[in-house]
């Protein structure tokens, strides 16, 4: 053999590429193309979601044994945010829609939807942003169950789902119209998984949006829907969803986290032309920089014990996802300003990057919803 041969243990002593490194090298490659498209909402990216699974994007954060960790999810979704904002939205949706059922107790569901739901063979969203209002006051749950024999019969409608399709799934939650409320005189709630493809759940198509059209995003009715006890992800809900709520806040760091980065990476593309005025503005990349670095290490200390029960935690994780939410959007208003004229293009991603970091800010649970959280806690 030649001496630029590489033997068998050689090359098991190379270091293997991480799930990040991976999910980056194809939003670069495969992602990249696609993004003014999923913006405008001419192209939902079934097919790269997919692909993003098959290198471990959607199911490092599964719990194994007992312990979770979201370090690598978000990671991975920040990744995807440096390159397309929408597509970062839509992998929070398939790592909820993965956390929601790896920590279901439901065995037949783990069993039947784990993998394929982990791996991207099956995309979907997630349904809690009504609940996780009605939870705390906002609004009134506006999907309604009885009990049947073998499960539940649904009714009612969400407003706005994402990362839907003909063949997807979501997770969300119905109130019990047949139970008498509790001690505290709330009815009970069960969590369970919406089937796409049922006859009797209808997909419409939202009125076009300021950004993100592409990212499948329905109004959903439930006529009558049978729910089987086979698609029941936690009766009842409420501890359900105190299990699982750190998780699903942590995992939206990484959309804020790679908005942030490519606004950074927006402001130095403009500093060579632009530098000998830029500097007049009173926030500059490297203010930036020192903020990223911060959130994402508070975001990596927490996303280590997503099931810690104290409310110090619980505190933390809603005053982080606050400050990344206006973080982003303070990103992406420097960086319009850095590029001045040429970021007024519609063409230029920092008006795009602008749009996305307003959605960071008011996906639920939503800056004013934090604040009222943060108030109440």
């Amino acid at each position: 053999m030649g001496s630029l041969a590489l033997s068998r243990a050689d090359v098991l002593d190379q270091p293997a590429p991480s799930i990040a490194g991976e999910v980056a090298r194809i939003a670069r490659q495969e992602l990249a193309p696609l993004a003014a498209g999923i913006d405008e909402g001419t192209v939902y990216p079934a097919e790269v979601l997919r692909k993003f699974g098959s290198v471990g994007a959607w199911g490092s954060h599964v719990p194994h044994e007992g312990p979770a960790d979201l370090r690598c999810a978000i990671q991975a979704m920040a990744a995807i945010g440096e390159v397309c904002g929408a597509t970062a939205f839509m992998a929070w949706c398939q790592n909820t829609l993965v956390w929601y059922a790896a920590n279901s107790t439901n065995v037949k569901l783990a069993k039947r939807f784990g993998d394929a739901f982990s791996t991207g063979r099956v995309l979907g969203g997630t349904g809690l942003s009504n609940p996780m209002k009605s939870f705390f006051g906002i609004e009134k749950l506006k999907l309604k169950g009885r009990k049947v024999e073998g499960g539940y019969i649904v009714r009612g409608a969400l407003p706005w789902v994402s990362n839907l399709g003909p063949d997807h799934y979501f997770g969300t939650i119905f109130e019990r119209e047949d139970e008498p409320g509790s001690a505290s005189g709330a009815p009970g709630t069960v969590m369970f998984l919406a089937d796409c493809s049922d006859p009797a759940i209808t997909l419409t198509p939202c009125k076009p949006f300021l950004a993100m059209d592409g990212t499948g995003t329905y109004g959903v009715q439930f006529r009558d829907v049978f729910v089987p006890d086979e698609l029941i992800l936690a009766d009842p809900a409420a501890p359900f969803v105190k299990k699982i709520r750190a998780g699903f806040i942590l995992l939206q760091a990484g959309m804020a986290l790679g908005v942030i980065k490519d606004c950074i990476n927006i402001m130095g593309e403009v500093d060579a032309p632009l530098g000998h005025i830029n500097r007049y503005l009173p926030q500059q990349p490297v203010h930036f920089h020192e903020l990223a670095a911060e959130l994402e290490a508070e975001t990596m200390a927490l996303a280590r014990d997503p099931y810690n029960e104290e409310e110090t935690y619980w505190r933390k994780v809603i005053a982080l996802r606050l400050r990344a939410g206006e973080a982003s959007v303070a990103a992406a208003h420097a960086a319009m300003l850095h590029c001045g004229a040429r970021g007024y293009l519609r063409s230029h991603r920092a008006q795009r990057r602008l749009r996305e970091a307003y959605f960071v800010a008011i996906v639920t649970p939503a800056t004013k919803q934090l604040r009222k959280m943060l108030a109440e806690s």
